[in-house]
């Protein structure tokens, strides 16, 4: 059990490789692309807990639900990210299983579905700020705003999307849960989508809240809670970029902390985007975690040895 111990957040963009391809089979391959990628981390020694984004999933069940509405109930939107916890987590814990199975390496996966508490106070759930669902056009996007009264953004130059509040996570319910597999060397896939977000009511009981959790402000990658040393953000890009998409675009092969919060400061990393994830590198590195790297799938192996990837370090 002293081997190092690596956090693996998967964004829910990135098992969706095109618009052409967004099936539950196209997920599902996507995520045995990406299971064979952390298998080659587990095979070298590491510890993984794994967690994932529902961005665009959450936004396809909600659709679903309202193009239904008059022939089935609608669906919660806590429960929407529930649903995600266990499709996805099914996904990955059954596509890791078999490539560790395949590499003849015997642990055992588990996903786990995971609350969160968040403050019911919140302004976040007067300032929606969470991207969900698909890329709109602009027309299709008013259409929906005066329809159905969403919220909408326009997502870094992608497109419009539309926008759920994301109140900051203050407790893990499931935390000890986490620990104790994590105790029995099992891989474990948890904080889907940054947990289902939960509020306590006056008699300290649970009660589900219409949110979506940033996945990257989830308390699971706090070093202080499960003592994780490296937070790895697998996401659609092989590194972060100034001026992204721009003609001066100037990639980032290494960062320390005092730069990532400069840059962050000056506004070079969009909402929508690369932000929330910059800002989830900054905590970990304030909480006690030695490094962050940000890659795609394919090229974990490498970026962890150094060659690729962007890395931040205090």
């Amino acid at each position: 059990m002293n081997s190092k111990l690596v956090v693996i957040a998967i964004s829910g963009n990135s098992l969706i490789s095109n618009p052409a391809q967004m099936s539950v089979l196209d997920q599902y391959r996507a995520a045995g692309e990406t299971s064979c990628h952390i298998a080659t981390l587990v095979k070298a020694g590491y510890r993984v807990v794994i967690t994932h984004g529902n961005g665009p999933q959450v936004g396809f069940i909600l659709l679903r639900s309202e193009l239904a509405k008059d022939t089935l109930h609608q669906v919660p939107l806590e429960s929407c990210v529930a649903d995600t916890q266990g499709a996805i987590g099914y996904q990955i814990q059954q596509t890791l299983s078999n490539e560790l199975r395949r590499q003849d390496i015997w642990k055992q996966v588990a996903t786990l579905i995971t609350q969160v508490v968040v403050d019911k106070k919140n302004p976040a759930f007067q300032n929606p700020s969470k991207p969900i669902g698909p890329f709109l056009s602009e027309e299709d996007a008013l259409y929906q705003q005066e329809k159905e009264g969403w919220s909408l953004i326009e997502d870094a130059g992608r497109g419009w999307r539309r926008v759920v509040p994301s109140p900051k996570p203050l407790e893990i319910i499931e935390l000890s849960s986490i620990q104790s597999l994590l105790d029995q060397d099992i891989i474990v896939v948890a904080g889907g989508g940054g947990g289902i977000p939960v509020i306590r009511t006056e008699d300290g009981s649970l009660k589900g809240c219409p949110a979506v959790i940033e996945k990257i402000r989830d308390l699971l990658y706090s070093p202080k809670e499960i003592n994780a040393k490296t937070f790895i953000i697998s996401t659609t890009v092989d590194q972060v970029a100034l001026h992204f998409g721009k003609p001066n675009q100037t990639f980032i092969d290494r960062m320390s902390l005092a730069e990532a919060r400069k840059y962050m400061e000056e506004g070079y990393f969009a909402a929508g985007s690369m932000k929330p994830k910059i800002e989830a590198c900054i905590d970990f590195l304030e909480n006690g975690g030695e490094e962050v790297i940000i890659t795609q799938a394919h090229l974990l192996g490498k970026a962890i040895q150094g060659e690729t990837g962007t890395h931040i370090k205090d």
